[in-house]
């Protein structure tokens, strides 16, 4: 897995997430979020301070303004110096609260940035953690193209030349989307799941080797692209070989392996005469239909042992 440390910088996340800036030492571009995990500062407010992680965001809700509202202003202002000279990379205040003294001085001290946000406590975890998996994830460049094939995430390899761009084109042409050619950007957000899109550089363009460059978003319009997609299947093409066993029943599962998570694989053998497109869309059908519990292959074994059982009887 790659162990890159990726990072983004706060302004990004400020115009992404609609966050207020009440206090900052310096420009938002200057400050790098590097860590994934959020936190929510009960324990550290409390005085247990052992632990603190500063890279993470502090996100302080009702339950901390009703603690600190309690203990009485003096040791209030206690915990917050104390909780402030951490350092900790940005401290979001939610549901609106008003953002007192007691908070900015200690913040313009140690320099933290405040932010606020209308949102309530857990909503506003909830989006933070899903953009910090996001923009943080670990990532490869994997050569090959990606299409969305009824809302399947359908990453194609093989050897240049074998025709990966063409038959993304023809896909488009089914109706289907593009989502990379040639280089793909995946990225791991959860513990099971992949997002791919396309370097900035080369979004929505294809090259079709005769022809050149093309410009799918505007020979075929903004439906026949897409920026991101999960994946979900891998389609591996490669040269028909004379005399090799391929799979005819569907029953050898194969994975492949990307940044620790096992993707489904299929490999399809590429001769004149085969429609590929064709291949892909029942390819990308029956991987959701095993996706949602049914194995056309397995039903098919059934139903041959279950014959070859009533006539041997």
């Amino acid at each position: 897995m790659n162990t890159h440390l990726y990072s983004i910088t706060l302004d990004k996340l400020v115009d992404e997430l609609q966050f207020e800036e009440i206090y900052m030492p310096v420009p938002a571009k200057e400050i790098n979020i590097t860590n994934r995990e959020v936190n929510r500062p009960g324990l550290a407010l409390a005085g247990f301070l052992t632990v603190f992680e500063r890279t993470r965001i502090q996100v302080i809700g009702r339950a901390e303004m009703q603690y600190l509202f309690e203990i009485g202003r003096d040791l209030a202002d206690t915990r917050l110096d104390a909780f402030f000279a951490q350092r900790p990379v940005a401290v979001i205040i939610t549901t609106n609260f008003e953002v007192g003294d007691e908070i900015l001085s200690p913040a313009k001290k140690y320099g933290v940035p405040i932010l606020r946000t209308k949102e309530k406590t857990s909503p506003t975890m909830s989006t933070l953690i899903a953009s910090l998996n996001t923009h943080l994830a670990n990532r490869i460049t994997q050569h090959g193209v990606l299409v969305e094939v009824f809302g399947e995430g359908v990453l194609i390899l093989g050897d240049s030349g074998i025709g990966k761009s063409e038959t993304a084109i023809a896909l488009v042409e089914r109706g289907h989307r593009l989502i990379a050619d040639d280089a793909v950007e995946i990225k791991r957000v959860s513990a099971k799941t992949l997002v791919g899109s396309a370097p900035s550089l080369i979004k929505h363009y294809v090259e079709l080797r005769g022809i050149g460059i093309i410009d799918v978003r505007r020979l075929y319009g903004m439906g026949a692209i897409k920026d991101t997609e999960k994946i979900d299947l891998v389609i591996n093409l490669e040269q028909w070989v004379e005399g090799k066993m391929y799979d005819r029943f569907g029953l050898d599962d194969q994975t492949y392996n990307i940044l620790g998570i096992e993707v489904p694989l299929i490999t399809v053998p590429v001769r004149p005469g085969r429609s590929l497109p064709i291949i892909l869309e029942i390819a990308a059908m029956n991987n959701r239909q095993k996706r949602m519990g049914y194995n056309t292959a397995e039903e098919f074994e059934k139903k041959l042992l279950a014959q070859f059982g009533a006539e041997n009887e």
